[in-house]
C-alpha cells in the first residue's frame, strides 16, 4: 500500500484538535480502501487522502443492509511508537460478521496490514494523553450497483480513524434504561455480528432512554424479556460480594449478544488479578434485588469505544434502583486503570495484546 498525497492538517491545528477530540467528530488525513469482486477477489489496496465516497443511488448496501464494521484503538507509547490493541482478534470478529452477512472474508493478515498502514501514515493523530486513543473504524459495504434481493458481487473495504477521548479519566457512572418491550436480537439472528442494522434498530429506544435522563439502554433476551444481555453497544459485568472477596459475573455469549474484545480482555485480566469470574445469566429482577441487599456492589459496562464505565443507576417504567453508592467501585476502578496501563505501555503486557507500530509521524 502506497500513501497518496493528502492535504495535511497543519501541525498547530492538529494539536489544537487533539486537545479536545471528543469522539467521532474529527478524522485523520488518510483512509485505506480495498475492493473485492467475485471474479478477482480482493484487489487494489490503497492508502489515500480522506475523501467522500461517490455512490450510485442503487448501491446495494443502501437497500439491503450488507454493511459490517469493527471498532478498535491505537495508543501512544512512551517510546514514541504507537500500539494496536488485539488487532488479530478484531480481524477474526470482522470475518465472523462477514460470514453471517454473506459477505467475503478478508485474510486476517490483510486486515491487520490495512489498519497498520493507516496508523503508520497518520501516527501524529494518536493523542499522547493517557486514556485518549485513535479510534479506528474498519468497515465493509456492498458496493455493487443494482436492485435485486441477493448478496452483492462487489464490496468495498475501508479503514478510517478518529482521535477520541473518554468523557473523563474517572468516568461518570451511567444511568441505564430498561425497556422490555423492545429487543435488540433474537436467537438465529444477527446479534453476534457487528452489522449496521443492529445499531439502527436501537435508536428509537435510545431516544426513550434520553427522555428519561438515562445514558444507555439495557437489552433483555427475546424469549422471556427477563434476562440481561448487554447495554447499548457494551457488555455488562456485575461485581458480587462473597465471603471470599469480590467475584465477577457476566451474561454468557448466546449468539444474541456481541462477543466483545474488551469483555474477553476483562475476563482474562480479572483472573490474573485474583478475581474469580463466571459467565452466568442474570435477570433484571435478580440484578435489582442483589443491588438492594448488597450482593451486587458494582456494575460496569465495557466496550472498545467506552472502555470501562461504571453503572450507577438502573431505571425502567416500573423499576428504579441505585448500584452500590452510584460511583465507580474499587474493582471497576482497578480494572480500568490496569487496562490503561497495558494500553499505554505502563505495565507489562503479559497477554501479548499490544502490537507495536513504527509511524511516519512528522513531529518526531
Amino acid at each position: 500500500m502506497n500513501a497518496l498525497a493528502a492535504q495535511l492538517v497543519p501541525n498547530s491545528k492538529r494539536e489544537e484538535l487533539l486537545a479536545t477530540p471528543g469522539f467521532g467528530d474529527i478524522f485523520t488525513d488518510h483512509m485505506v480502501t480495498m475492493r473485492w469482486t467475485a471474479d478477482v477477489g480482493w484487489h487494489d489496496p490503497q492508502v489515500g487522502p480522506l475523501a467522500a465516497m461517490p455512490m450510485h443511488p442503487a448501491t446495494m448496501a443502501l437497500h439491503y443492509g450488507q454493511t459490517i464494521f469493527e471498532g478498535m484503538k491505537a495508543f501512544w507509547r512512551p517510546n514514541g511508537q504507537r500500539a494496536l490493541f488485539r488487532a488479530k482478534d478484531h480481524a477474526r470478529r470482522f470475518n465472523n460478521s462477514a460470514r453471517r452477512m454473506a459477505m467475503p472474508t478478508l485474510p486476517a493478515e490483510d486486515f491487520v496490514a490495512a489498519v497498520e498502514a493507516l496508523v503508520r501514515v497518520d501516527g501524529a493523530w494518536v493523542p499522547p494523553t493517557r486514556g485518549h486513543s485513535l479510534y479506528l473504524r474498519p468497515f465493509m459495504i456492498a458496493s455493487q450497483t443494482g436492485l435485486g434481493l441477493r448478496p452483492a458481487e462487489e464490496y468495498l473495504f475501508s479503514v478510517i480513524g478518529t482521535p477520541s477521548r473518554p468523557a473523563s479519566l474517572e468516568p461518570k457512572a451511567m444511568r441505564l434504561w430498561a425497556a422490555p418491550e423492545y429487543i435488540r436480537a433474537a436467537p438465529g439472528g444477527t446479534g453476534a455480528a457487528k452489522c449496521g442494522g443492529n445499531y439502527g434498530g436501537s435508536f428509537i429506544v435510545q431516544r426513550e432512554a434520553a427522555a428519561n435522563n438515562c445514558d444507555e439502554v439495557v437489552w433483555l433476551d427475546a424469549r422471556e424479556r427477563r434476562y440481561v444481555e448487554e447495554a447499548g453497544g457494551c457488555n455488562l459485568f456485575f461485581v458480587e460480594s462473597t465471603s471470599d472477596g469480590p467475584r465477577l459475573r457476566t451474561p454468557p455469549l448466546s449468539g444474541t449478544l456481541l462477543a466483545g474484545i474488551t469483555r474477553n480482555s476483562i475476563l482474562r485480566l480479572a483472573q490474573s488479578l485474583g478475581y474469580p469470574v463466571s459467565e452466568k445469566p442474570i435477570t433484571l429482577d435478580e440484578w435489582e434485588q442483589s443491588c438492594r441487599d448488597g450482593r451486587i456492589t458494582e456494575t460496569f459496562a465495557c466496550g472498545t469505544a467506552r472502555s470501562i464505565v461504571p453503572v450507577g443507576h438502573v431505571v425502567s417504567a416500573h423499576q428504579d434502583w441505585p448500584v452500590g453508592d452510584g460511583t465507580a467501585g474499587p474493582v471497576t476502578s482497578q480494572l480500568h486503570q490496569t487496562m490503561l496501563d497495558i494500553h499505554h505501555g505502563q505495565a507489562v503486557d503479559d497477554f501479548g495484546w499490544m502490537r507495536l507500530i513504527r509511524t511516519e509521524d512528522p513531529t518526531e
